[in-house]
């Protein structure tokens, strides 16, 4: 292979330390095979975009020569030159060009998920806190009807999920009947709330004359062997691994009318999060101006019809958006709001309302977590 062929590699810059050491063992690996100077893409957290190389990981941080004369701005420190320095935590994701590096991250398994009495035991084995990817395709038939993985158009009242698609490809961890069950579609990812074996099914409750199955590719976050973090605790071209999780802290924009703004905050249960927020939305002429903690409360309070029903219009709310799928109970946020998620999940930022259409104006909310 020539030294002018470019590799392209994606790194996702997880939370928590010991996902850290996984991303930069197998960043390591990668890039003392590939020994090439490559023209990466960093993309940061906030946004911003930066081209460079990669050098390596020193100290804690990503090591990076700019190109093009850029700066990398605020946030990243540097050696008064073109070489800059970047917390991991301040990263989204790394890319080098050619090659993806779920081959290192992930192991690959594949099942027939069949529309039968029982449900499929996938023999995969997952565990609390584990990446797990789905891809699904394939075609069952019942009767003149072809279901995909993605489901019909309807819905079964007996199917294990009712609320879900019919036919769609459904699952859970563990055989306990009481299990959530999850939805995965034709293409889902999520983070394993429990250990336990993954079962499959097609969410319908009537399994006569099914015929055929999905095709199931099954990714399962790999554990590295511990020499691997030996490795990279010690010191050497790629310094030492960086130290436990320091708090963290975003600005993002929730408008008017928002019904749930994606913070990009993972959250485990019991981390603890603080939030302020400013600014002013416009919930119509019923209700007007509000500030955080909400404006005049409206109609659709009286009735229960907001989300958090003791607050007012306009008021700044959150929800966790949990890995299963199922959101927890939504709660006031206001301008001002320290707590400890309820549960793992993503957090989800909203505005108290029950008609969203004449809404208008944002708030600026901090976040520190």
């Amino acid at each position: 292979m020539s030294a002018e062929v470019a590799l392209r590699i994606k790194i996702y810059v997880l939370k928590g330390d010991k996902d850290m050491r996984k991303i930069i063992f197998a960043l390591f690996a990668v890039i003392f095979a590939a020994s090439l100077a490559a023209a990466d893409t960093i993309y940061l957290r906030d946004g911003r975009t930066i081209r460079g190389t990669v050098l390596g990981f020193m100290d804690g941080h990503f090591v990076v020569r700019m190109s093009g004369g850029q700066s990398a701005g605020q946030g990243a420190a540097g050696d008064g030159g073109n070489i800059q320095y970047f917390d991991p935590q301040d990263i989204q994701r790394i890319e080098i060009d050619g090659r993806s590096l779920d081959e290192a991250r992930y192991q690959t398994h594949s099942v027939n998920v069949t529309l039968g009495p029982n449900w499929t035991d996938t023999g995969v084995d997952v565990h609390r806190g584990q990446r797990v990817k789905i891809s699904a395709s394939g075609v069952i038939d019942v009767g003149r009807r072809r279901i995909t993985p993605a489901g019909l158009s309807s819905t079964d009242p007996s199917a294990p999920l009712p609320i879900a698609p019919e036919g769609e490809l459904v699952g859970s961890i563990g055989n306990d009947p009481n299990a959530p069950v999850i939805e995965f579609g034709a293409n889902r990812e999520f983070v394993a709330d429990s250990d336990g074996r993954l079962f499959m099914t097609a969410n319908r409750g009537d399994y006569t004359d099914a015929r055929g199955a999905y095709n199931v590719q099954i990714l399962t976050e790999r554990t590295p062997p511990p020499s691997a973090a030996v490795n990279n605790s010690s010191t050497g071209a790629f310094g030492p691994a960086p130290a436990a999780r320091a708090p963290r802290e975003i600005t993002i924009s929730v408008p008017g009318n928002s019904q749930g703004t994606d913070t990009g905050v993972d959250l485990h249960a019991g981390d603890q999060v603080t939030i302020t927020a400013t600014g002013t939305v416009n919930t119509g002429p019923r209700s007007g101006n509000a500030s955080p903690d909400g404006g005049r409360v409206g109609i659709g309070s009286l009735f229960g019809e907001y989300p958090v029903p003791n607050a007012g219009a306009g008021a700044l709310i959150a929800y966790i958006q949990q890995p299963n799928g199922q959101n927890t109970t939504p709660f006031l946020i206001g301008s001002q709001q320290t707590f400890s998620s309820p549960a793992d999940g993503r957090l989800i930022l909203l505005i108290n309302d029950d008609n969203y259409s004449d809404n208008s104006g944002s708030f600026s909310v901090r976040i520190r977590y």
